[in-house]
């Protein structure tokens, strides 16, 4: 398969797409992870360790996801769907616990005890990052119902949970870069966003975990004798 043939694939097929997006952000996670893991040694940051571990736990995440699906691929079609199902079900039960997991680095983060060593200008930049991948996980995250694929769906959920955690950094790293005196002032304004993202992660991840278990049960019609 040329370079050709794949980039019309990636335009045509929904699916192929999300896997190809999710093998790419395996790089960029992992670099991100291994990033907070070096501000964490050199800051003895517990918020930038624990962010290190999240971030690394995601990547063997996604990657779990993908191997799920080659091998699915592969089986006997009458048997592709059955454990596409299963291995979702299984991931979105690790998903919900590595969120729950977030509690205690996310409340350091609204307690503004995170390090920050980056200027004006590269707060910017991941301000604008964090836009697009928020926006772009949004919009698919929409999407995700033209696909009857489990899996797929729950790589776009993972994707949205992963943009709003990056929008809750991007957050406390604007306060921190900013010219106000008092930054203690704006902690019930950091507690309320931060909380509302968490929970709508927490709310994402339990639904998927829900619709791994409605997708087990027999439809009408088709159970047991």
């Amino acid at each position: 398969m040329n370079l050709r043939s794949v980039f019309a694939r990636w335009r045509r097929d929904y699916d192929f797409k999300t896997f190809l997006s999710a093998a790419a952000a395996l790089l960029s996670t992992a670099v991100f992870a291994l990033y907070n893991g070096f501000l964490g040694i050199l800051h003895s940051s517990v918020w930038h360790g624990s962010i290190c571990v999240y971030y690394l736990l995601l990547v063997l995440l996604r990657g779990a996801i993908l191997r799920a699906e080659k091998r699915a691929s592969e089986s006997d079609p009458s048997l592709a769907r059955q454990k596409r199902r299963q291995s979702s079900r299984r991931c979105s039960l690790i998903l919900l616990l590595l969120n729950l997991g977030l509690i205690a680095p996310i409340a350091l983060l609204v307690k503004l005890q995170r390090p920050v060593g980056v200027g004006l200008i590269p707060a910017i930049a991941m301000a604008a990052y964090s836009f697009y991948k928020i926006t772009l996980a949004a919009i698919n995250l929409f999407k995700q119902k033209r696909s009857a694929n489990s899996l797929v769906r729950l790589l776009r959920s993972i994707n949205f949970i992963d943009a709003l955690l990056s929008i809750m950094t991007l957050q406390n790293t604007l306060i921190m870069v900013a010219t106000v005196e008092d930054k203690a002032s704006l902690l019930p304004l950091t507690a309320i966003t931060s909380a509302g993202m968490w929970l709508m992660m927490a709310m994402i991840s339990v639904s998927c975990v829900l619709r791994g278990a409605g997708e087990d049960k027999p439809s009408a019609g088709t159970g047991g004798a």
